[in-house]
């Protein structure tokens, strides 16, 4: 029974347990259904607040974003207003300005007229006037306006002519002067020998018995050497020497050391002979290069191409007139150099142009044109720049001179060949020269005499004085200088006097 008693107690029991427990529960979910609605109710409200916000933020923008395009649009209705009151004011001035203009038209159209008037009875007067000065001087308009215009223009000419002279003489006293001292800057800041060694080809022989042995059995000798070396060899009556000629300078002196060689060998046969041809042809190679290095060192010209060095070198070998080109070449370089640097142009163009200006020359007899044209092409292909060229080209006005550095190379190859002692020149040629400048100078008409003196430097010209006025005579002086610059070759300068002489000569009866 008590057992039974305790099975009830504790079966109640249980079951209390699970009352209470689910009431408990019960308890607890409403507690956590009421927090959650309250956590929603909040979340809800703070939603809603933050919404109301929002919208009244977004109200308060459009609000702001409305007004600054009203007061946009309101500022610009005021500049629109303010530019029309502009245009308005513009354009009542500019209607003004109209009025004005047309009053002022009308004003001068009838002051034209006035004057248009005046004209015409001031032309009517003026032929009035000439007919009664033609009447009184017996001379029409044109005969009196004839008169007139002849003695102004005598007078005139007889002015210009003094002034033209006397500005001349001015500018040529500054001109010489400013020249002799640049001249004698450069001269004294460089000294070169005056006479210049001539290329010999002739060759000394110990005796006239060496002419035999160099012609040989039959003239085999000479015939052997004449085809090695390219010459002809001349043997005459000159005692103890014989004669080389040949157009060629380099082969000339190849075959003048190769002789002088084989008559101090005196081994003469063909075999011996073109072994020391070419022997001597070698050294002189050697010799043309060391020559054409001097050149481009003295010089003080870097970086040249070994074509032209070795061309600078043949021109050892070759002479103008007597001066040598080799040291010519070099000469001008110098000067061209030191006047380029006084009168402040480009030294070393006008350097390059100077050392080579004539470079033509040891190449001419082979290739036909003359030097310079030569020369020019011949550094084209070289790669010399234009500026040289040019130099080169036009040192003789074969073409345009296009710089100052092409003049200094002319008037430095000027000074290197007319300096005294520079160059010699044969009787004939001389007298030639000086009948030359004389029959050009008398071909021109009112010429009654032409003297050519001091060697040919000056020409002086005596003019027909009725037929020749002092206007003339400086127009005559300048057009036979001109004539004198294209029809001769001469070195320097050479000077034209025209001299006018009036005389006025009565009789006392």
């Amino acid at each position: 029974m008590n057992q039974i008693l305790i099975v009830l107690g504790a079966i109640v029991g249980l079951l209390l347990g699970v009352a209470v427990g689910y009431f408990l529960a019960l308890l607890g979910a409403r507690s956590k259904l009421r927090q959650a609605a309250e956590e929603a109710q909040r979340i809800r409200e703070e939603a809603e607040a933050e919404a109301r916000a929002a919208v009244l933020a977004a109200r308060d923008e459009a609000v702001q974003i409305r007004d600054e395009a009203q007061a946009e649009v309101a500022r610009w209705r005021e500049n629109l207003r303010r530019e029309e009151e502009h245009l308005q004011r513009r354009r009542e001035k500019q209607d003004e300005r109209q009025e004005a203009l047309d009053k002022r038209e009308q004003n001068l159209n009838k002051r034209q007229s006035s004057l248009d008037r005046q004209r015409n009875e001031l032309q009517k007067l003026q032929e009035q006037q000439l007919e009664v000065l033609e009447r009184v001087a017996q001379m029409s308009q044109d005969e009196a306006r004839q008169r007139l215009l002849e003695e102004v223009a005598a007078k005139t000419r007889q002015e210009m002519a003094r002034v033209i002279r006397e500005v001349e003489q001015e500018t040529r006293e500054e001109g010489e002067r400013r020249a002799r001292e640049i001249l004698t800057t450069v001269i004294q800041r460089m000294a070169s020998e005056q006479v210049a060694e001539l290329t010999v080809s002739s060759v000394p022989l110990p005796s006239d018995e060496m002419k035999g042995r160099i012609i040989g059995r039959g003239g085999r000798n000479i015939r052997a050497f004449e085809q090695a070396a390219g010459v002809d060899v001349v043997v005459d009556d000159t005692p103890e020497a014989i004669t080389i000629s040949c157009f060629d300078p380099v082969r000339r002196e190849v075959a003048r050391r190769a002789m002088e060689r084989l008559v101090v060998d005196g081994r003469i046969h063909p075999g011996h002979i073109e072994k020391i041809v070419a022997d001597a042809r070698k050294e002189v190679e050697q010799f043309i290069r060391e020559e054409g290095e001097r050149a481009v060192y003295e010089a003080g010209v870097p970086a040249l191409h070994p074509e032209l060095v070795k061309l600078l070198g043949r021109l050892v070998f070759r002479t103008s007139y007597g001066q040598n080109q080799h040291a010519h070449a070099i000469e001008v370089a110098k000067l061209s150099a030191l006047l380029a640097a006084e009168l402040g142009a480009d030294v070393e163009v006008a350097r390059l142009g100077g050392l080579l200006h004539d470079i033509g020359k040891a190449v001419d007899f082979e290739v036909e044109g003359t030097h310079a044209t030569i020369g020019a092409d011949l550094c084209r292909r070289y790669g010399v720049p234009e500026a040289v060229i040019n130099c080169i080209a036009s040192h003789h006005h074969e073409t345009d001179q296009l710089s100052l550095e092409a003049i200094i190379v002319e008037a430095a190859d000027a000074i290197s060949g007319a300096r005294p002692g520079a160059r010699r020149e044969s009787l004939d040629q001389y007298i030639k020269r000086i009948r030359t400048l004389e029959e050009l100078a008398s071909s021109f008409e009112g010429v009654a005499e032409s003297y050519a003196i001091q060697a040919g430097r000056e020409v002086r010209i005596i003019v027909k004085p009725n037929e020749i006025d002092d206007l003339a005579a400086i127009e005559l002086s300048r057009n036979i200088a001109r004539k004198i610059e294209e029809g001769m070759q001469y070195p320097g300068q050479i000077r034209v006097t025209v001299i006018r002489e009036t005389r006025a000569v009565e009789y006392a009866r």
